[in-house]
């Protein structure tokens, strides 16, 4: 099971999956691909060559993510998946890499440029959207690739909704400007929060794709809120063959 994006652009491979179709037992059953989590290391392995082999991507690269606004140009064809350390946004223009970001609540922001055949994925939790990594990306991507803000397609995951967003310490946590997405006390709108951050750095509106499933109110995703020991999901986008 998995949530395809840029469906009509060909040139782009990119989903979120599930938690489901992999080898892990519980408490991570059963497609966690989080090294991190407490999960046996071969069949989080296994999980990750899985994806790799449904969206036709031969490599995968991915971060340890720390919640913080380091963005990583993968310029280079590696000779085996790779995992950095610091870094929660990673963009490339190298076909059939695939950029995996982990989730069990927070967003994946894919961005796709197909003026000058780049991608980006962005890890942005709540800590994440106060530093609004998504700009920095976005930013990043026209310094190295020459990237048009408007020519951009992006996509926000499942990931954290609105009904279960609740930050009882948000005065403390989140800006000011952020206190008018909230869609009831406490609860905040973190996917409206990304899209407008989105449209501030010149994205088209009509060029933003929103999941709009709250991972934790759906079963079929991992969710830290909801479970606490649990696993990762994976949102995937790399370049397909030109």
């Amino acid at each position: 099971m998995r949530h395809a994006y840029f469906s009509h652009l060909p040139a782009v491979s990119s989903a979120t999956f599930s938690r489901h179709g992999g080898v892990s037992g519980a408490p991570y059953h059963s497609r966690n691909v989080g090294l991190h989590v407490g999960d046996d290391e071969a069949r989080v392995l296994r999980n990750r060559a899985l994806i790799k082999e449904q969206l036709g991507l031969p490599r995968l690269v991915s971060a340890k993510q720390v919640h913080g606004d380091s963005v990583l140009v993968v310029d280079w064809m590696p000779e085996a998946d790779v995992e950095h350390a610091g870094h929660d946004a990673l963009m490339t223009n190298i076909p059939q890499v695939g950029l995996m970001i982990q989730q069990a609540d927070c967003q994946a922001v894919m961005l796709y440029d197909p003026e000058h055949g780049a991608v980006a994925n962005i890890h942005s939790g709540w800590r994440g959207s106060v530093a609004n990594i998504v700009a920095k990306t976005v930013a990043a991507m026209t310094e190295s690739f020459g990237t048009h803000p408007a020519a951009l397609h992006a996509a926000i995951s499942p990931s954290l909704g609105p009904c279960c967003g609740e930050f009882v310490n948000y005065r403390t946590e989140l800006p000011a400007a952020f206190y008018g997405y909230q869609a009831r006390p406490n609860h905040f709108d973190f996917w409206a929060i990304s899209r407008d951050q989105l449209r501030e750095c010149g994205v088209r509106p009509e060029q933003i794709e929103i999941a709009g499933c709250c991972t934790a109110c759906d079963h079929d995703f991992f969710s830290y809120r909801r479970d606490k020991t649990t696993g990762r999901f994976a949102s995937v986008i790399g370049l397909a063959i030109p």
